[in-house]
Order: C-alpha cells, then sequence, then structure tokens
C-alpha cells in the first residue's frame, strides 16, 4: 500500500515522537522544517485554551516556511491525542486539531472510531501506538490509518517486545504506514528500521537534548551523559509500564531497585509518586538509546548527523 499523501511529502523517515511537558511549538516548528515529522502532546497546552494558539502558530509559521523556501517545504506535523478515559479535555482538543486540519492525528492509551471518523472526516491521518501485535490489530479494526509499534527500550511508556519481532508480526497482515520507536537515535538504527519493514522511525529522546526542547538543562544533561545502563523500566508512576532516567529517581529522593507496581486503575498524567517529585517533571522518561546522544544542539544539527549517518549507512551496504 502507497504511503497517503501527507505521509509522502515527509523528506526524510523520521517521525519526532509527541513528549509530555518537553514538546512545544517551538520544538515542532524546527522539526518540520529540518524535513522530520514534528509532533507535541496536546496536553502540553496548559490551559487548554492555548491549544487554539499554538496550533494557529505552527500553522502560520509553516505555511510562512513554505512560501519562502519552496525548494525545502517543511514536513507535515502532530497532535497527539491520549485517548484513555483519564483526559477529559479530548472532545476540546480534538475539536481544535478538527478546526485546524492538524494533518496527523497520534492516538495513545486506547484506541476510538469516533476519535479516527473525526479525523478522516477533514482528510487527517491517525496514527495509533500499540505494543504488541493484539493491540495494533484493534486499532486498524478501530479505523486507524497506521500504526507506530513501540517496542523494548522506547522512552516513556513502551513495551517489552523486541522490534524485530513486532514489525515481523504487524507485516504479516498490515501494509499500511508503519512507525518503529525503540532505541533509535542515530542514522544507522533508522537504516535499520527501514531495512525491517518500517516506514519512518520514531524519535523521542534524541530532541529531548536539543536548543529547542522545553526540558530542563540538567534533563537535557543527564540524556548526555547517560546510557542504557542508567534507564529504568517501571510501572510506578502512572500505572502503565515505561522508561525512566534512574538519576532521576534517585535525585527525587526514591530507590530505583525497591519502587513496586503502579496501579493501572489511577492512571494519571503528571500525578505525585507518593512524595513530592512528579512523573515528566522531576522524573524525567528517556529511551534505551541514549548512548547516541552526546550533545545538546540545535533541532537542525541533530536532523543534518541523522541524514548523514543513514547516507553513510547505506552507502556501507
Amino acid at each position: 500500500m502507497a504511503l497517503p499523501p501527507v505521509l509522502q511529502r515527509v523528506p526524510f523517515p523520521v517521525i519526532a515522537s509527541p513528549m509530555f511537558i518537553v514538546s512545544t511549538p517551538k520544538l515542532v516548528i524546527a522539526q518540520c522544517q529540518a524535513g522530520v515529522v514534528g509532533s507535541m502532546p496536546a496536553l502540553n497546552a496548559r490551559p487548554a485554551a492555548q491549544l487554539d494558539d499554538w496550533l494557529a502558530e505552527i500553522t502560520e509559521t509553516l505555511a510562512a516556511w513554505d512560501a519562502a523556501h519552496p525548494e525545502q517545504p517543511s514536513a507535515p506535523f502532530a497532535i497527539n491525542q491520549i485517548v484513555h478515559k483519564s483526559n477529559d479535555r479530548l472532545e476540546h482538543d480534538l475539536g481544535l486539531c478538527v478546526k485546524y486540519k492538524v494533518p496527523l492525528i497520534i492516538t495513545s492509551l486506547g484506541a476510538r472510531e469516533d476519535v479516527n471518523q473525526a479525523v478522516h472526516g477533514y482528510g487527517g491521518v491517525v496514527l495509533h501506538d500499540v505494543i504488541n501485535n493484539r493491540f495494533a490489530h484493534k486499532a486498524v479494526e478501530k479505523g486507524a490509518n497506521g500504526l507506530i509499534a513501540v517496542a523494548a527500550g522506547a522512552g516513556g511508556h513502551a513495551g517489552t517486545t523486541s522490534p524485530f519481532a513486532l514489525i515481523q508480526e504487524i507485516r504479516e497482515w498490515f501494509d499500511g504506514p508503519v512507525a518503529l520507536s525503540g532505541s533509535i537515535a542515530n542514522g544507522r538504527a533508522i537504516l535499520a528500521a527501514r531495512a525491517m519493514g518500517a516506514d519512518f522511525a520514531y524519535i523521542g529522546s534524541a530532541f529531548i537534548a536539543t536548543e529547542e526542547a522545553r526540558a530542563d538543562a540538567a534533563y537535557k544533561q543527564m540524556i548526555v551523559d547517560s546510557d542504557s545502563a542508567d534507564v529504568v523500566y517501571t510501572s510506578k508512576f502512572t500505572g502503565v509500564h515505561g522508561n525512566y532516567l534512574r538519576p532521576s529517581i534517585v535525585k527525587a529522593g526514591l530507590d530505583p531497585d525497591a519502587l513496586g507496581q503502579g496501579d493501572p486503575s489511577q492512571m494519571s498524567f503528571g500525578s505525585k509518586d507518593g512524595g513530592e517529585a512528579k512523573v515528566w517533571k522531576d522524573i524525567w522518561g528517556c529511551g534505551q538509546g541514549i548512548g547516541a546522544i552526546k550533545q545538546v544542539q540545535p533541532v537542525a544539527d541533530l536532523v543534518a548527523r541523522l541524514k548523514a549517518e543513514y547516507a553513510a549507512a547505506k552507502a556501507a551496504l
């Protein structure tokens, strides 16, 4: 199956993952201008009314860029919608996405036909993130156009399945758009994702360590200073398993090796962990690929590095 027209406009096969707190219009715009899909969670706009302003800023800025750079138009952008019942803003935020005809919607933590239909109504494309093949089937059955395979090693809420296994199982029955997430932070890994059958690499942690990201300077430096051994997989903080930086857990006064389990029925975003520290704000998510991240730099420089590494890896085959 050919990619939908909006995804054919992406000049480099990377979708930047939406990151709670970290992703804002400044980061999204820089990503799109660099030639990768930029994205952010709708919930990052607080209060909710701010989302209207942010969507206007993104659409107007990218339109101006395209007019001034017809030889290098921007990539499309995406907005992430949490469709879990805990998100009481979904109807409001989805309405604004419809208003601005957001090209790509990334849905997480559940799949809903009404959400997909609303996006399809204006010609948008829905990509749903999944951690296993069963959830992938459900997402497509409910109308998702494409899938984001969140494999072992991805930052934030991640699965445990090997990317080799997850992509193989999905590609046995689904020929639509697929992005692969999990420890991808250099051009060689992007090429590997393509070789396995993914259309796009889905990258988050590398973009935290950029100048445009709305992340604490200590967070960015911790990513630069850490590697895969510094990543802890736990459900303690939100009720859903995810990957977090060990040093940030220690800094919050907790023992990374004695966290216990979270309660999935009490899933919350930005909830307290039982002390004063808050997940995402003080306890920082990150994927296992961070060993490839050596410095904090502008988005344009990061994407240029990824492109050069990708081209070198292809040439070496």
